[in-house]
């Protein structure tokens, strides 16, 4: 890799961050490599200079993320736009999006100097909330938008049209649109099955759905999905990737499809996705 550049995004709750990102930063200095750090990562190293990390995602060749899978959610749709690179390192967690544990982050490190990596590609969604025939708010996320009600104990109506056809009435709790690597998130805890991140395809999962006939739906990845709030309840959200909200009411309609752009995590060849579920979710385990 020529990169000059590797912008590094952190998640501070972890204990371990503050001492790897003063190892890292003096790491790649010493060789010469531009370190950029949100200004997140510049506090922590009391440094003067960080930056936004919407610039951080302009201005880097190489997203270095230090974190668990919702850093690398975050750092995917900063990503998006340029298809930069991420390699992530996982602090803690289950961590099914992270490539590196922490004993073996300088190995690595070298390993993608010395351009011995893959780059993983994974669909990713777009999504535009319209109310009125307006868009409201618009989105790229890399593993789920998720339409679900409020905080009061009801369901909420929803109405399914995939590729322009109508599908279904939902009621329920909600729907998660998901994509394959979306699949080992909220998707699994809901019900739906596991899909391989290589599959280009779309999975729709309902939320305690109240009729027990709605079963998840695996659907082509150049579909287009609209779901429309069909009921009139207050508090209820399109929620993009488990970290940004948008309001919805009654009528509004949220329409998702495959985007153009991709997440690309960066993996090592000896790397494969059933080694990672099987140690993940402890399968073969006595």
């Amino acid at each position: 890799m020529k990169s000059k550049s590797i912008g590094i995004l952190t998640k501070p709750k972890f204990p371990e961050v503050k001492a790897t990102l003063l190892g890292v930063v003096a790491w790649l200095r010493a060789r010469s490599i531009n370190v950029l750090l949100d200004t997140t990562s510049a506090v922590l190293l009391n440094e003067s200079g960080g930056i936004q990390k919407t610039q951080l995602a302009e201005k880097a060749d190489v997203l270095l993320v230090l974190g668990g899978d919702g850093t690398i959610l975050n750092a995917a749709r900063l990503a998006a736009e340029r298809s930069i690179p991420i390699l992530g390192v996982n602090m803690g967690g289950l961590g099914f999006l992270t490539e590196v544990r922490l004993d073996n982050l300088y190995p690595s490190l070298e390993r993608v100097f010395a351009n011995d990596y893959t780059l993983d590609e994974r669909l990713m969604l777009a999504t535009h909330v319209h109310r009125h025939g307006e868009t409201v708010a618009r989105g790229i996320v890399l593993n789920d938008v998720v339409i679900s009600k409020g905080t009061l104990a009801r369901m909420i109506e929803l109405q399914i049209a995939i590729g322009g056809q109508f599908v279904t009435n939902l009621r329920g709790d909600g729907l998660i649109i998901g994509t394959p690597t979306g699949s080992t998130a909220y998707s699994l805890s809901a019900g739906g099955p596991i899909m391989n991140p290589a599959l280009q395809a779309l999975i729709l999962t309902p939320i305690s759905p109240h009729t027990l006939t709605h079963r998840p739906l695996i659907v082509p990845g150049d579909v287009v999905i609209e779901v429309t709030l069909t009921s009139k309840d207050d508090g209820s959200m399109a929620t993009l990737d488990g970290q940004v909200g948008v309001a919805m009411s009654q009528g509004d309609m949220a329409v998702i499809r495959a985007s153009d752009y991709r997440t690309r995590l960066i993996r090592f060849p000896e790397s494969h996705y059933y080694e990672v579920l099987r140690e993940k979710l402890k399968w073969g385990h006595v």
